[in-house]
């Protein structure tokens, strides 16, 4: 088995089945893994310090050679509950949104959403200061991952990209794929998947080992929310998501 495959992987709750799985299975023996913020996932493995990258989707773009290796991707059929632009106006009369920094995927699905299904065309602003407490009723942010969570109900309105996207589309939507940046030992490959895979079933012993949080529903969000297979639909999604990005 090729030794020592250096993978980068997105640190935030819903990619910790696929951890989870890595870490407790003989792989880990032949893996370098590192877990880093989405941004930093896509430039390693842009920058060739990554083999492996469980990438945000809209990276993919920045990479001359890539290929999809594993049949599990970080996706959602309908809301997510962790991607979402919060606003104390309807997204309609929002003059200005602000960009979350650490996410490159989430923006450019938000940027999508704001032209083709809200068609509206506020400033975008990125690395704002202090940019997701903002007190201007008419600015609006898009904030992703763990920092979301419990935030529903404290904006007026409230809109789940990934939701508001099945419904311009009519199709599940993949936030972040297993992509490889060179050909990959199809064994290893192999032996990767079934890792992934154990990490998914041990999503009972998981959650014991997570935080809980008051006001959101871990389990629901690890079996119910989130999506992992990923599916000739995801794949359909994520090229047409992708187009999308081009015509920004």
């Amino acid at each position: 088995m090729t030794t020592h495959i250096r993978i980068s992987a997105v640190s935030y709750t819903n990619t910790k089945p696929f951890i989870y799985g890595l870490q407790h299975d003989p792989i880990q023996n032949n893996i370098n893994l590192s877990l880093d913020t989405p941004s930093d996932c896509a430039k390693k493995l842009i920058d060739n310090k990554a083999d492996i990258g469980l990438i945000p989707v809209a990276a993919i773009l920045d990479l001359p050679d890539w290929q999809l290796i594993s049949e599990y991707c970080i996706g959602a059929v309908g809301a997510v509950n962790s991607v979402f632009i919060f606003s104390n106006c309807p997204i309609e009369e929002v003059n200005i949104i602000q960009l979350d920094p650490e996410s490159r995927s989430s923006n450019n699905l938000a940027k999508v959403l704001l032209k083709n299904y809200w068609k509206v065309a506020p400033q975008q602003i990125i690395n704002a200061d202090d940019y997701a407490n903002s007190t201007d009723v008419k600015t609006a942010f898009v904030q992703i991952g763990d920092r979301t969570f419990g935030k529903k109900n404290k904006y007026l309105f409230v809109y789940d990209l990934a939701e508001v996207w099945q419904q311009l589309t009519g199709l599940p939507f993949v936030f972040a794929a297993w992509v490889a940046n060179k050909p990959i030992n199809p064994e290893f490959m192999k032996s990767f998947n079934t890792a992934l895979k154990a990490g998914l079933d041990s999503r009972e012993e998981l959650l014991q080992t997570l935080p809980e949080y008051p006001d959101f529903d871990l389990r629901d969000y690890l079996f119910n929310k989130l999506d992992f297979d990923l599916t000739e639909q995801k794949k359909e999604a994520l090229h047409k998501f992708l187009n999308y990005i081009k015509e920004l």
